[in-house]
């Protein structure tokens, strides 16, 4: 049992727990939900021993083997199978073992530690540590590669199927669904449902946390409180409490209204109905949950857009991918034979796992990527608003909200400007603020606020969750469900999907198809092939892939074939991204060792006596330049990491 009695902690002056107490029960998994700052990460350091109470005191069995993912991977030559299994400590200690007693010809000593191997399901280890990477979206092939070979997304990846191997008896996660595609989340739900021991899970994935969890604890005024239950009845419970405060949730009953407007509007119209009814839905749940959002600092609404045309977009034969930059002509298609036809007020979801080219298309359909082939028509009056994944990387660190949106609207009056900025939390001093220091969720906020200012009719979005909290999730799904125009939306957010979409369509063996189903259906399609998998694992055949090769009438030996050209084309677009992210890598391993003298300079007292002043100065002088100089790298590092990913 975890205990937690009259506990306290401070960082610094800022006190984050104060004498709180709690139990978590062998076997129970919880999600860990609260404010960005509250403390989520703080209570995972405690847990692993990194931080000690400053009052009370908190005790967790000395027994149990403790798992969580590394935010680090190394950038090793060791392929992700054997990254992978290092995971199983305990295993690889007897392997040690069997080495050492046989280099010492010691036999009885190596038929001990064989036996223990067995006993330990050894033999079976690299089968269990496959089967976590198919999972969790790598290839066959893949698993054979080195680590270093690998883009930042794919190494978290790694790091949490090295946390999966651990025989652990807790399992701290820590947003494991950020890497992931809606395919890897259902495979991981799966996983932990079947893992038998202790999860503290932080999220803010409401559909994972309500799979997954059996108790919620909600991190709020220094205090740890206790939920039994997932995440959509915890927000039940606490909405119960905070109902009694009527007036707190009020100005969201005006969102309400607005909701049932529309519906009593168009419920009747054909053409409308589907969009009527996914706003009946998201009424019912926000009329249910209101209350618990009452406190939101953040909500917002799309402006009205000025024209509908209808078709917004029609695209014939259209072949989506990029143009080699080492073979002149060449050519990488991803997507092919794209017949769609995008109709005024649709709201579609797009399913397929990562690398199939869910990203492509909509950069195709945004026109920041050229089509290879085919025809692309827009409707007059078309206005398009695209949020990609990397949407934040494009915005200038050193420019203000204000600025930002000016560049959209020079001859609009400051006052207007900052009127708008403030209904997305970015007034008084932080609207004229550089946006450096910004989270990564105010960045996702801006990025949204500026979208919304040019009131599109067509948005494109992909993954605009994945730096929003649950409250921002929240006020998104909400408005969005609000849009009066047309909506294709990428996200591993299920209940974003849900609630704001109404037709999905797959994209897959490089077509776009639709899905005849819900998310509920894609659930258990992804699932059967799961179990397909593992039995063929079982069976010694074993095939890389996913649900999208999984018909048996494919030809293995073409799709083979097809794989590896792929491989080779992308292989020449990634050598110069790769290049470039490893000169950037060893001038940050430079620029950080002399950060560390820096830094070491500065902390120590006796370089503020008078005769070292001069030295004092430069060097603080020549810390803001390393600092500045890092940053720069750092998101630069980010950014070609990102077009790895986009790459494939």
């Amino acid at each position: 049992m975890i205990r937690f009695n009259q506990f306290s902690l401070a960082r610094g002056t800022k006190p984050l727990f104060d004498n709180t107490t709690f139990t978590l029960n062998p076997g129970e998994k919880a999600g860990l939900v609260g404010a960005n700052g509250a403390g989520k990460s703080t209570l995972f350091a405690v847990l692993l021993g990194e931080l000690h109470a400053d009052g009370g005191d908190f005790s967790i069995p000395p027994t149990w083997q403790i798992a969580h993912v590394a935010q680090e991977t190394p950038a090793a030559d060791k392929t992700a199978l054997a990254y992978t299994l290092d995971g199983d400590a305990a295993l690889r200690r007897i392997e040690a073992r069997i080495a050492e007693a046989s280099a010492a010809h010691d036999g009885a000593a190596e038929g001990e530690a064989h036996a223990a191997f067995a006993d330990a399901d050894g033999y079976t280890a690299p089968a269990r540590a496959e089967a976590l990477l198919l999972g969790l979206g790598f290839t066959l092939d893949q698993t054979r590669e080195p680590v270093s070979s690998f883009s930042g997304g794919w190494r978290m990846r790694l790091n949490l199927a090295q946390a999966l191997m651990c025989r652990s008896d807790l399992l701290l996660l820590d947003e494991p669904t950020n890497h992931l595609d809606l395919d890897a989340i259902v495979w991981l739900e799966d996983w932990l449902h079947r893992y038998p021991g202790t999860l503290v899970v932080i999220s803010h994935d409401r559909e994972f946390l309500d799979s997954v969890c059996n108790v919620t604890l909600h991190l709020e005024h220094q205090q740890i409180k206790r939920y039994g239950g997932n995440y959509s009845q915890f927000e039940v419970l606490r909405a119960q409490q905070l109902a009694l405060q009527q007036s707190a949730y009020e100005k969201q009953q005006r969102t309400v209204e607005h909701l049932q407007s529309y519906i009593n509007r168009f419920k009747a119209q054909a053409t409308k109905a589907r969009q009527a009814q996914s706003r009946v839905k998201a009424l019912e749940k926000m009329e249910l949950i209101a209350p618990a959002h009452a406190s939101s600092p953040f909500t917002f609404t799309f402006r009205t857009p000025d024209s509908a045309p209808n078709p917004m977009m029609v695209m014939e034969n259209v072949r989506c991918g990029y143009r080699s930059e080492t073979e002149p002509g060449g050519e990488i298609p991803i997507v092919e034979h794209v017949m769609l036809s995008i109709q005024n007020g649709q709201r579609i979801g797009l399913l397929g796992a990562n690398g199939q080219g869910k990203s492509t298309l909509i950069k195709t359909l945004a026109g920041t990527l050229e089509a290879l082939g085919g025809q692309v028509r827009e409707g007059k009056g078309l206005r398009i608003g695209y949020f990609a994944q990397h949407q934040l990387e494009t915005l200038r660190p050193d420019d203000t909200p204000l600025q930002h949106l000016a560049r959209f609207a020079p001859d609009t009056r400051e006052q207007e400007l900052r009127d708008f900025l403030g209904s997305f939390n970015f007034s008084g001093e932080m609207a004229t603020a550089k946006i450096a220091p910004f989270s990564g969720g105010e960045k996702a906020r801006l990025a949204l606020a500026l979208i919304i200012w040019q009131k599109p009719n067509l948005l494109l979005l992909d993954e605009p969750t994945n730096h929003l909290d649950l409250e921002t999730r929240h006020a998104l799904t909400m408005a969005l469900a609000q849009f009066e125009g047309t909506l294709i939306l990428v996200s591993h957010d299920r209940h974003l999907l849900r609630a704001t979409t109404d037709v999905f369509m797959l994209v897959a063996r490089h077509r776009l198809q639709e899905f005849d189903g819900d998310l509920d259906d894609y659930r258990d399609w992804l699932l059967q092939h799961a179990a397909e998998q593992r039995a063929a694992l079982k069976a010694g055949t074993g095939t890389a892939g996913g649900p999208d090769n999984a018909d048996s009438g494919i030809n293995r030996k073409e799709q083979r074939k097809a794989e590896a050209e792929t491989r080779q084309k992308l292989a020449h677009l990634k050598k110069p991204l790769q290049s470039r992210i490893t000169k950037i890598e060893k001038e940050m391993d430079t620029l950080n060792a002399e950060k560390a003298a820096l830094d070491a300079l500065v902390a120590d007292p006796a370089s503020y006596e008078p005769e070292r002043k001069s030295r004092l100065t430069e060097a603080i002088r020549r810390q803001a330049d390393v600092n500045s100089r890092l940053e720069t790298l750092e998101a630069e590092w980010l950014e070609k990491h990102e077009e790895l990913e986009q790459i494939g």
